[in-house]
């Protein structure tokens, strides 16, 4: 059993630009197109089944469906918010602020909770799905990126190449894994979703998605969204792929991004 430090865990994150306006902070160092040699890493294309609406203003930091409703996190200080949304016409059915100065980043419901992160608060908040009304915080160290359930424990990015797993009720680190590419790291990992006993994670700044076994760490395949989001679409800010949602009921995926006028069901297709 490995020893566990929050603040070791997390130190490296720091090194990241998470979402910051303006910066180009540092590339993952294993992707889709800079692969070693040897065996690839199965690749997957996409069909778009269906687009949507999407609020061009929302800086989308998680996305997800609980009990057939949909829900994203907003960013940006004095922005920040979670809401509930129509899938069909992309308008906030309700939502609720975030005060400054945290920055809101990756959201899930475990249970009767709505789980939200912030990027460099140090500040996990609590709320009742169902109401919206906060019930709780808890304290960690370093930043927060993306989140997402197995659906006994919280899992959390913070930029680097290490997902935590953390305890619902303290928020206290339980384990870690590094995520690799055939040995290589895999960082910027950013917004993630449980698919089907996988950890799906979107690499910051790029329009891929990894497909990670949580048993090792390993990336299993990689899902390539370059062109999924039309030039003419793009604000040309960090306009960057940076949601993924897994209806568990229809068996849907669905994917959007920051500041995108769109949210698309897609399906993959191999490659």
């Amino acid at each position: 059993m490995i020893a566990l430090s929050t603040a070791g865990l997390i130190g490296t994150a720091g090194a990241f630009g998470a979402c910051r306006d303006g910066e180009q902070p540092a590339m993952a160092e294993t992707t889709a197109a800079e692969a070693p040699s040897g065996p690839r890493t199965p690749g997957y294309g996409f069909d778009v089944v269906a687009e949507y609406p999407h609020d061009p203003k929302a800086f989308t930091q998680g996305l997800l469906w609980h009990d057939g409703k949909l829900f994203e996190s907003t960013g940006q200080v004095g922005q920040s918010n979670i809401r509930e949304v129509s899938l069909t016409s992309g308008k906030v059915v309700r939502q609720q602020d975030l005060e400054e100065p945290h920055f809101g980043e990756g959201i899930v419901i475990l249970g009767e909770t709505l789980y939200q992160i912030t990027w460099t608060s140090g500040k996990a908040f609590t709320y009742d799905w169902k109401t919206f009304k906060r019930t709780g915080e808890f304290s960690y160290d370093g930043e927060g990126w993306g989140l997402t359930t197995d659906g006994t424990s919280l899992i959390m990015s913070n930029g680097s190449n290490t997902l935590i797993y953390r305890d619902p009720k303290t928020f206290t680190a339980q384990k870690a894994i590094t995520v690799t590419d055939r040995g290589n790291q895999v960082s910027q990992l950013n917004e993630l979703e449980w698919v089907k006993g996988e950890i799906w994670a979107n690499v910051w700044q790029k329009d891929s998605i990894a497909r990670i076994d949580p048993a090792t760490g390993n990336v299993t395949g990689w899902i390539d969204l370059v062109g999924i989001l039309p030039t003419l679409d793009r604000a040309g800010n960090e306009d960057v792929l940076n949601g993924i949602a897994y209806h568990p009921t229809t068996d849907k995926i669905y994917v959007t991004g920051k500041l995108w006028p769109k949210l698309y069901e897609i399906r993959l297709k191999a490659r």
